[in-house]
């Protein structure tokens, strides 16, 4: 399928990207829906290239799988599971799964985090000592991710308890955040689907102890996202303070639903509504939008020209948002635990590279970390920009400004670059001269011709947050679909799990540790050993 087009990226792996531009190429390299604009004119794609790109999408399922997606068939084939979060952010209409109408279920599960929501927020359900002035969420992955990243994001918006979030086993973690808060004022989450992963319930009960030593009763102050009703009840908490979610509901796609309590208590039933909304939009967006105007579709058409076409294994994510500091990571766990597969839907060897390795960090940071690699080190890295036109901090007008100014010189450096020559001339207004200029101006010569993109959003509200997570979880969709798999299950997750639980009892000394290879035993005896 990629054949003919990774013979034109190499014909034209050598061509300036500056030399694509006429009269007509930013108006049509880019796409907008509803406060969004993205820009990707700063790649080595031309007309023709696009045309064949957007030829994958018309030969493969996309579309269809999309719409089978939408109106609730298993195309989760693995685990014979439908893919429904985008019911999650819908206000009305019905879709079925096995015949049965799950919106009404959906609306009554809504309707009740914001009623357990607004009387934490307003005191009506409260601790032993009073109002709740903190919540503490505990969860790993997708339940943890998803919230802690939006209560960052939308710090501006937050008007409820101080949210904490706890997802590593590692005690150090719920040591220092259970450190400083009162325990008859701290509600504790417990966001686990099947009330079973061992990190998170390791962390809940070792909360439940710490509130058991003030609280008389520390159960009441607990809340349970999850669908095992037997073992949240066998913990303890209340079934008025349970509040469950389907199993079409993936966890790296669940902070729409019950794992968004924490951040419903923190900005309210409002803002909350807001940033469904914004999912919605990207959601109509990308069911009713021509695809050559479509923001998830060439957004995916973008990354398999870079990463399976192009070869280039990894991309960075560069919010230039301080408040979007966990969004790499969020994005981290969407592409690469739904694409990172090496096996097709139908189980067989994948024939091209699955997905990249994503990552990234907030500017003007990272530009102080790895962009030296970004922009001269050998390996060529695709870089997606965002930037907001306007920031919340209205006083501090001039940081936006210097903000905008960097993420635009940024992208312009990668695609421009030095060369050379500019780099003598600078070499020599420095005073250097001969053999110690040329040395000198090679260290200043950058290669450009590097590829980025660029989304630009008015503001980072609720609304718009919704719109570009939900923006990257159908650009992950489109991507698996071309590269035929299945994006929606996550097997290469229990393997170590399940390695994990059997080694337990062995670094406790219940059990011997002669069933494993000779390093595990040889480390096992080293972490053991006085």
């Amino acid at each position: 399928m990629f054949s003919e087009l990774k013979d034109k990226f190499s014909s034209v792996a050598d061509r300036r990207i500056e030399t694509l531009f006429d009269k007509t190429r930013v108006a049509i390299f880019c796409a907008e829906t509803d406060g969004l604009f993205f820009d990707y004119s700063k790649t080595n794609i031309d007309l023709e290239t696009l045309d064949k790109l957007f030829e994958i999408v018309k030969n493969t399922s996309v579309l269809d799988k999309r719409d089978a997606m939408f109106s609730g068939e298993k195309i989760n084939v693995s685990e014979n599971r439908a893919v429904l979060h985008t019911v999650l952010r819908k206000s009305s209409g019905q879709v079925f799964v096995d015949g049965e109408d799950v919106m009404p279920a959906v609306l009554e599960t809504r309707t009740r985090i914001f009623n357990f929501a607004e009387a934490v927020r307003t005191g009506k359900i409260r601790g032993q000592g009073g109002v709740y002035t903190d919540v503490v969420n505990i969860g790993i992955g997708g339940s943890d991710l998803g919230p802690a990243m939006a209560y960052l994001a939308l710090q501006p918006y937050v008007t409820g308890p101080k949210c904490h979030y706890v997802s590593n086993i590692d005690g150090a973690q719920i040591h220092d955040v259970l450190a400083d808060l009162n325990p008859e004022t701290t509600l504790i989450i417990v966001a686990s689907k099947t009330f079973t992963t061992i990190e998170t319930l390791t962390n809940a009960k070792t909360a439940f102890s710490w509130m058991s030593n003030i609280v008389s009763e520390p159960a009441t102050q607990f809340v349970a996202l999850s669908s095992a009703k037997e073992k949240t009840s066998e913990f303890g908490i209340p079934d008025n303070h349970l509040f469950g979610f389907e199993d079409w509901v993936g966890g790296r796609y669940s902070l729409w639903g019950p794992i968004g309590l924490s951040l419903v208590i923190a900005i309210g039933k409002e803002h909350f509504c807001d940033f469904l909304n914004g999912g919605f939009s990207m959601d109509d967006h990308f069911q009713n939008s021509k695809i050559n105007k479509n923001l998830p579709i060439i957004l995916a058409l973008i990354g398999i020209w870079h990463a399976q076409i192009g070869g280039h294994t990894t991309r960075a994510v560069l919010p230039y948002e301080q408040r979007l500091s966990r969004l790499p990571a969020y994005l981290q766990q969407l592409e690469m635990e739904s694409n990172g597969k090496g096996v097709g839907i139908e189980g067989e060897e994948l024939l091209t590279t699955s997905g990249p390795i994503v990552w990234g960090e907030p500017g003007t940071n990272g530009q102080h970390a790895f962009y030296q690699l970004i922009h001269q080190g050998t390996h060529v890295v695709p870089c997606e920009f965002m930037i907001a036109k306007q920031s919340h901090e209205s006083h501090l007008k001039h940081h936006h400004e210097l903000l905008q100014a960097n993420c635009l010189a940024q992208s312009q450096a990668l695609m421009s670059g030095r060369n050379i020559a500019a780099a003598r001339t600078m070499a020599a207004s420095a005073g250097f001269v001969g053999k110690e200029l040329e040395r000198q101006a090679h260290q200043m010569v950058f290669q450009g011709n590097r590829p980025s993109t660029t989304l630009v959003y008015q503001k980072l509200t609720p609304f718009c947050l919704g719109q570009i997570i939900a923006l990257y979880e159908h650009r992950v969709f489109v991507e698996g679909v071309i590269l035929g798999i299945n994006s929606f299950d996550q097997w290469g997750v229990e393997l170590g799990k399940d390695l994990a639980t059997k080694l337990s009892p062995v670094l406790a000394g219940r059990e011997p540790a002669t069933q494993y290879d000779l390093s595990t035993q040889n480390l096992i005896t080293k972490l053991c050993s006085k």
